[in-house]
């Protein structure tokens, strides 16, 4: 098998909620296009979200449904790439166990925004469909971009960049360019990356609101600290979170591939702790 294809599938199977996001997306898209096709059903207006209209108070669930519905092969080929990709940094440094909540919560701010749109302004969208996980995946890089800006990343394998010029870039081709297509879409783009860059930036401050600590903030800012990677990380390690933002101000400041391999095995253990 191709080297690529087999990271892809040892990814896969080692993340969990990675393969059970990207598997929900993909079934609905089956379930539109091919059961949808043989039984002469149109079964998007199920899984969308109606904006613009009242619709939306009979069908709640699509606020949810929506960042896992695509019709066509091209749209969910790139929203999956892009979340692939987003996501390999994004538990790399953060941990699986937050990907989940930050794609739903991304995904809801940004239907969300478009909602209130629709209502405020309902002759700018009419009676149309939202759908998609651009919004989702946007907030899972905006997360990255915010926490962790200078992680090195490779354009297409090639153009070594930042990691928050990347999302410029992602944002900026997927977002801003001509507005006027696919308004909706975009303006849910818009919501998506404001959830993601607000998580981050809690999250650089100390406060996480995975744990839902809306009301209190952590007074322990994370601070940098030296420690001895070649020493057993279990026996000499006293605080985790020191050590983690060790770990990233190091990336910040030189990029990933300068960890030590015994950095990267840390870095690993303690983001699978969180």
């Amino acid at each position: 098998m191709n080297p690529f294809l087999e990271r892809i599938k040892y990814n896969l199977q080692k993340h969990g909620i990675l393969t059970q996001i990207i598997v929900a997306n993909v079934a609905i898209f089956l379930t539109i296009n091919l059961v949808g096709n043989l039984s002469h059903l149109n079964l998007t207006p199920y899984f969308a979200l109606p904006i613009g209209g009242e619709a939306f108070i009979f069908k709640l669930w699509t606020l949810f449904t929506y960042m896992f519905t695509h019709e066509n092969l091209g749209h969910i080929f790139w929203n999956m790439f892009l979340f692939y990709f987003t996501s390999q940094i994004f538990f790399t440094i953060l941990g699986e166990k937050k990907l989940l909540y930050v794609y739903v919560m991304s995904g809801i701010c940004g239907g969300a925004l478009v909602l209130i749109l629709g209502i405020l302004f309902p002759e700018s969208f009419g009676h149309s469909l939202l759908l998609g996980a651009s919004a989702a995946v946007l907030g899972v890089a905006a997360v990255m971009a915010v926490y962790a800006p200078n992680y090195r990343v490779y354009l297409w394998g090639i153009l070594e960049m930042p990691y928050k010029y990347f999302f410029l870039l992602t944002f900026g081709l997927s977002t801003i360019i001509d507005l006027s297509v696919n308004t909706g879409g975009k303006i849910s783009h818009i919501g998506g990356a404001l959830f993601g860059l607000l998580y981050g930036y809690q999250l650089k401050k100390g406060v996480d609101l995975f744990n839902f600590a809306f009301f209190k903030r952590n007074k322990n800012k994370l601070k940098v600290v030296s420690y001895n990677p070649n020493k057993p990380a279990h026996a000499k390690i006293h605080n985790e979170e020191m050590a983690m933002n060790a770990l990233l101000d190091k990336i910040s400041k030189s990029g990933y591939d300068s960890l030590t391999k015994s950095e990267k095995d840390l870095l690993f253990k303690l983001s699978q702790k969180k």
